[in-house]
């Protein structure tokens, strides 16, 4: 590996994980968890590899390796969760992880007593709150797509009020061909750096289908039966866990249980003030403020603090009020009412949700300026290079991404970007 004298490649594999659709903004924090987690050889391979999912002959002609060289070096990616290797359509496909849902989650749900665990969630801990950069990057004001959405606590939904499938966590276990359980990687972060103060359980992560086939193989994750997830549900509602699924429709990958207190995300919102760091449910709180009893459970309850209870006209009595900006419309606070008085209604303002991981990927990449990445994939080729700059340009301007996000240009958009993926022999990425 004589290429590599003089080059931190450090920096190199930084670039191509802040160039994805979940962005990692480069700092000395994010270079030491770099140097923790990957090997000098290792960091110039993931460096070379496509932005998108790709096939071990098409990695082959990329990074100009043999499939006998990558094979080894890509195990030990995959089983380090740096590189995922997804089954799909009867074949392996390689995708460079990204920060989250990614590196981040592999390595804090992974168990032993590993020392170099407590220094690795010390540096999480840090480069998400130490300063705004990941939030910043990744959750501006006006950005509608992001990786998680909230789901609504089905027993907190207004009577009569339609609720989805794809909204009903019940729903999307019974659906899932194969199904795992592990480690919440924030919780266990939490842990690792001393900071984990809640007695909530640490098995809280739940996976499907093809996400859930990648954790179990690589041990990071139990297969467990659909009912044994229902109980893990009932088990989160009783204590009062947000859910939170990944931001699609269709093939969900996984389901969160999460804790105001621990979760990286719910802190963006309550700690850091970022409403869209998890995307709301379709529903919001209401408050029917004549059957309320004032007595202040649903603003305990709240995660993020999106409920105070403020004076009213009657002495000695207060009402919650409702931070509609904030509230995610999870139903945490409906669970904790004894009145029965808090209930989820329909949102009047849209909330976009994706159909398909595929569609997310690209809305979020066009939200955060990397789309010509998606488009591009290949760092090798100076034409792509050239294109990436052109276009990255022409996509980062803001009446077009404006245009192109819009309800009357959207499905088109995504609908040409589906065509461009099966003319090019890659129509596998559309189940991942």
């Amino acid at each position: 590996m004589g290429h590599l004298v003089g080059q931190d490649v450090y920096h190199k594999v930084g670039r191509k994980i802040d160039g994805q659709a979940t962005r990692a903004p480069w700092n000395e924090v994010l270079h030491q968890i770099l140097r923790r987690l990957y090997s000098p050889e290792e960091a110039d391979l993931v460096a070379r590899m496509p932005y998108g999912a790709s096939t071990l002959d098409n990695l082959a002609k990329t990074t100009k390796l043999s499939p006998q060289q990558l094979a080894p070096l890509l195990e030990r990616l995959c089983q380090k969760g740096l590189v995922m290797d997804l089954y799909v359509q009867g074949r392996y496909v390689y995708l460079v992880s990204p920060l989250v849902v990614g590196f981040f989650e592999f390595t804090m749900m992974r168990t032993g007593t590993d020392p170099d665990l407590k220094s690795l969630a010390r540096l999480f801990h840090q480069y998400f709150e130490g300063d705004e950069s990941f939030l910043s990057a990744n959750c501006p004001e006006g950005d509608r797509v992001f990786i998680l959405r909230a789901l609504p606590h089905q027993e907190s939904v207004a009577p009569y009020t339609e609720i989805l499938d794809y909204e009903r966590a019940e729903a999307i276990v019974a659906e899932a061909d194969r199904t795992a359980l592990g480690l919440c990687s924030c919780r266990h972060e939490k842990e690792h750096a001393g900071l984990k103060k809640c007695s909530t359980p640490l098995e809280t992560c739940v996976s499907f289908g093809p996400a859930a086939d990648y954790l179990i193989r690589r041990g990071l994750a139990r297969e467990v039966s659909s009912a044994a997830l229902l109980d893990n549900l009932s088990q989160s509602k009783a204590l009062g866990l947000v859910l939170e699924a990944d931001n699609v429709k269709k093939r969900v990958n996984y389901l969160c249980q999460c804790c105001g207190c621990c979760c990286n995300f719910l802190l963006g919102l309550s700690k850091f003030g970022y409403p869209n760091a998890v995307v709301t449910s379709t529903f919001i709180a209401r408050v029917d403020l004549d059957l309320c009893q004032g007595c202040g459970q649903c603003a305990r309850a709240c995660p993020i603090q999106a409920i105070e209870m403020v004076e009213t006209e009657t002495p000695e009595k207060k009402a919650p009020r409702i931070d509609r900006s904030f509230c995610l419309g999870c139903g945490v606070c409906g669970l904790k009412c004894p009145t029965g008085t808090v209930k989820l209604v329909k949102r009047e303002k849209r909330v976009l949700h994706p159909e398909t991981t595929f569609e997310r990927i690209i809305l979020q990449s066009l939200e955060k300026g990397a789309l010509q990445n998606q488009i591009f994939e290949n760092p090798a080729s100076l034409t792509q290079e050239f294109l990436r700059g052109l276009v990255g340009g022409f996509l980062k301007l803001s009446p077009v991404k404006k245009a192109l996000m819009s309800d009357q240009l959207r499905s088109t958009f995504l609908r040409s970007m589906r065509l461009g993926i099966k003319l090019i022999g890659k129509s596998w990425a559309l189940e991942i």
